[in-house]
């Protein structure tokens, strides 16, 4: 079973040492994106999951499907990880901060 949180549970601002990953596509996070966050697409992760620091990492796409997916893998690999359900959406809609990559504000897409 994956560990799962919603966005109510999760602490504003994040915890010191805990890492964000995206697992979304390029262009979603161009758009939007938790700051600091570690950006490696969910086609990327088989290739690149040992980028990921030895810590808690709460993992995110842009609903919750993708991002369970990832986590479940990464468990699987040995990381300790937690599941974002509602994803980028809920974050967004409980205006929890985002930054992005083009000149615009932050969206999710």
């Amino acid at each position: 079973m994956i560990p799962t949180v919603t966005i109510d549970r999760v602490p504003d601002p994040l915890p010191e040492g805990l890492v964000v990953l995206d697992v979304r596509e390029p262009v979603e996070w161009q758009y939007g994106h938790i700051e600091g966050a570690l950006h490696i697409p969910m086609s990327e992760l088989p290739a690149r999951h040992a980028e990921l620091p030895d810590a808690q990492t709460l993992v995110v796409c842009k609903v919750g499907g993708r991002s369970a997916q990832a986590a479940m893998w990464l468990q699987q690999q040995g990381h300790e990880v937690v599941n974002l359900a509602g994803g980028m959406l809920d974050w967004a809609a409980a205006g929890r901060s985002m930054v992005s990559e083009y000149d615009g504000p932050p969206q999710v897409v």
